[in-house]
């Protein structure tokens, strides 16, 4: 009986859907636009109809363009300047390189006041009855959220659709655990934390540091939703809930990394990796560009960016960063719009912009200095490029930390750096990663545009349709079934 079921799901899960799904996407800002981007175009490749809901004052998401997909746009008091201003601050909060900038606690409190403020402007605009009514009649099937901008879980209720939520994680896995029952014990699973150090192979001291993590995070988080988001939640939904009440019945969780990148750890069925959906071959290079790159000769470039999150880095670490910079025999590539450095060397270019996949696919791309966002991370493993990692916020450590223990790349305190850590962190990565380079890029780098990491993520959207009747229990199985289907084809 149950080798007949498990045949007639396989035949259901090689099926394309008779007719298109209706996807609602509630985005992230910044680098996580660009993540949840990679997942609209491949829905719309496979002819689902996508509409982007934004709210006015989006600094990322450019509403006016023309796509091939539709938005819908919110309209909410703060201008884009000012939600910008907001966002930047809450970040800056928690980096390293700017933590001097925050001393004393009203300054503190008058971030995370003007953050309040900005997520009690966005649910008002996101929740205003004659935008739900609206959202009501387009009868989507599924919503699709990136937790960046809170309240997807709220919209997912609201409309009674499914919810996919696009993630990474939280410290010491604290919502997934929390709200979406997660198990992560404490005893092998590292915690996610912004000075990270624990790896899966931790001695008794460590474990002992990794449970107290466990234990604070668990003991703050409940609290801090509670005196904050929680009233909120509790206003817009018109009954007592909290946060993790409603987040806990999110549907798929997709996670922005992959399996072999991960220590070993339990998952539910509805968690799943999708790292590196984004990557692709590289595209060719500006005129300009390219012709900086060739003049490097034998030695190649070396690529340099610390993400679209955070601004700038003060003058005094970018004097020392250029400084070092300029001792090396590569060119490099720099993705900087603040003052020139004053140490800036005539083989390092400035640029607002950069093309980063395009220029990490490069044969003369040498290395990456990059704070470890997981878009320039898996673009460095699709291309086998050796990293140095800068991290500055968030998941940053725990990505670099990931990197350094698997031999790929050397990680710095950007907070204490100096000229001559980096010119050796430069020199030691190459030769290091060399070793590496040959075991991580043939699984990561095929000759489908597509990759398997798109098939495998992607294949969740096929079953079911996602379209009218959408049934979820289906919909998790079929992708349960297909990656044991593959898994036992290549034993």
């Amino acid at each position: 009986m149950i080798s007949g079921t498990l045949f007639v799901l396989v035949l259901l899960c090689g099926v394309e859907a008779g007719h298109a799904g209706k996807v609602l996407v509630l985005p992230g800002e910044y680098s996580h636009w660009h993540n949840m981007r990679a997942l609209i175009d491949a829905l719309v490749d496979r002819n689902h109809s996508v509409t982007v809901l934004v709210s006015s004052s989006s600094p990322t998401v450019q509403h006016t363009r023309k796509e091939r997909f539709d938005f819908i746009v919110y309209k909410v008091n703060m201008t884009k300047e000012e939600a910008n201003s907001v966002l930047r601050d809450m970040i800056h909060l928690g980096t390293n390189d700017t933590a001097n900038k925050y001393k004393g606690d009203f300054i503190v409190w008058r971030v995370f006041s003007n953050f309040m403020a900005f997520l009690t402007d966005i649910s008002k605009g996101m929740f205003h009855e004659d935008l739900l009514h609206t959202l009501r009649e387009s009868h989507y099937d599924v919503l699709l959220s990136d937790p960046m901008m809170l309240f997807p879980d709220l919209m997912a209720e609201k409309l009674n659709i499914p919810h996919v939520l696009s993630m990474r994680a939280t410290f010491a896995y604290v919502a997934e655990r929390l709200c979406g029952q997660m198990p992560a014990p404490p005893s092998y699973v590292p915690a996610v934390a912004l000075h990270d150090h624990l790896t899966d192979h931790m001695s008794f001291i460590e474990r002992v540091e990794n449970m107290l993590l466990y234990i604070i995070h668990t003991t703050i988080f409940p609290l801090g939703m509670k005196f904050t988001i929680d009233k909120l939640y509790t206003e817009i939904l018109g009954k007592p809930t909290t946060m993790c009440e409603t987040i806990g019945k999110t549907d798929i969780m997709l996670i922005r990394t992959y399996w072999d990148f991960e220590y070993p750890r339990p998952l539910l069925p509805n968690f799943k990796f999708v790292g590196g959906l984004h990557c692709k071959p590289a595209k060719p290079l500006s005129k300009d560009l390219e012709e900086f790159v060739q003049s490097s000769g034998d030695h190649g470039i070396i690529v340099f960016s610390l993400g679209s999150m955070l601004g700038n880095l003060t003058l005094e670490r970018a004097n020392t960063i250029a400084s070092a910079l300029g001792q090396m025999p590569q060119k490099v590539v720099w993705r900087y719009n603040g003052k020139t450095p004053e140490t800036l060397a005539p083989n390092t270019k400035l640029c607002d912009w950069i093309p980063q996949n395009d220029l990490l696919g490069h044969p003369k791309t040498k290395a990456f200095i990059t704070h470890g966002g997981t878009n320039g991370l898996y673009e460095a493993i699709y291309h086998g490029v050796p990293m140095v990692g800068l991290p500055l916020w968030g998941d940053q450590p725990d990505n670099l930390l990931h990197m350094k223990t698997k031999g790929a790349a050397v990680v710095l305190d950007i907070s204490s750096i100096q000229s001559k850590d980096l010119v050796d962190a430069l020199k030691t990565g190459n030769n290091v990663y060399t070793a590496q380079k040959n075991k991580m890029a043939p699984h990561c780098n095929t000759q489908d545009p597509s990759m398997g990491w798109r098939r495998k993520g992607l294949g969740i959207w096929k079953v079911g349709g996602v379209g009218s009747g959408f049934n979820l229990a289906p919909w998790i199985l079929c992708s349960a079934v297909r990656t044991i289907s593959k898994n036992k084809g290549n034993t």
